[in-house]
């Protein structure tokens, strides 16, 4: 009777750790919507399958000798005197190696082929969008568009997207989960990122790097438009804004907004302001050079 309602206890961990498994499977990690989050899924499953061909006899073994050799258990067989097994080793040290091996070479070939600054569809014109990262919100930069938008940006669905991304405050990290990859927004650097939406919809960005107070409020929507007509249409609205952001003062102004996270557009934008977000890091780290050596 101990045995079975052993043997019932077991059953009934497995299926609930199963349930627990199944319903993690519906997170936006394990449902993506873009090429790179596709490959991304493809290799966490992959490599979770890999790692579960060590685990799971482990745990197996684990629950099996705790029972088979337990105290009460009189008719187990007693090998006092065992060593060791050269078969056993064998397979012990074989298949881990083997795994190894396969992640080693699986890992290196996705490293280059989901590279960031590759473009996923090199015949195809990418829409460039500039990011900069604020205190605590994001603002995005249409150079191609003369347009700017806060919290809120778009591009058509199957059509490749090059972000180059900054922060003007401190370090960030940009991040679109159903599109995959995040990439970090750093002060006076710029980085890059080639995403692209092979389904039109609604997806959820955030910030994936704690920068303060206000960063669980730090998120944006990212809509992929079914086509290249409805692309323009949200442009023309965007470009019916009386807002501006040409002058510096119209900048500093928006970024010291600390607690407006609501979403904004910008119907014309100086066309060099990233690269001026990015340059005045540069003058203060020059003049803090200068002021060391004086």
């Amino acid at each position: 009777m101990k045995c079975r309602t052993y043997k019932k206890r077991i059953a009934i961990f497995s299926l609930i750790m199963q349930l627990m498994l199944l319903n993690s499977c519906q997170s936006v990690l394990m449902d993506p919507k873009g090429h790179v989050a596709i490959e991304q899924r493809s290799l966490i499953l992959t490599a979770f399958g890999l790692m579960m061909i060590v685990v799971l006899p482990a745990i197996y073994m684990a629950i099996l000798f705790s029972w088979k050799y337990r105290e009460s258990n009189t008719l187990a067989q007693y090998n006092p005197d065992w060593d060791h097994s050269y078969k056993l080793e064998a397979i012990v040290w074989t298949i881990p190696i083997l795994i190894i091996i396969f992640l080693s070479i699986l890992s290196w070939k996705s490293t280059h082929e989901l590279e960031p600054r590759q473009s996923l569809k090199p015949d195809v014109k990418s829409i460039l969008i500039e990011v900069v990262s604020l205190n605590w919100k994001w603002l995005f930069i249409y150079p191609e568009q003369g347009i700017a938008t806060i919290n809120e940006i778009a591009f058509p669905a199957n059509c490749p997207v090059h972000f180059k991304i900054t922060s003007h405050t401190v370090m960030n990290s940009f991040f679109v989960p159903a599109l995959g990859s995040q990439m970090y927004a750093m002060p006076g650097m710029q980085t890059h990122l080639n995403l692209i939406a092979n389904k039109s919809g609604t997806f959820d960005g955030i910030s994936s790097n704690y920068s303060g107070h206000g960063f669980s409020k730090m998120k944006f929507k990212v809509i992929a438009t079914q086509n290249r007509e409805t692309f323009n249409q949200w442009i023309e609205r965007v470009k019916k804004s009386p807002k501006i952001l040409i002058t510096t003062n119209d900048f500093h102004r928006i970024a010291q907004l600390k607690n407006d996270y609501s979403v904004t557009f910008f119907s014309s934008v100086k066309p060099e302001l990233f690269q001026n977000i990015m340059d005045q890091f540069h003058v203060k780290n020059s003049n803090k050079i200068e002021a060391n050596k004086k």
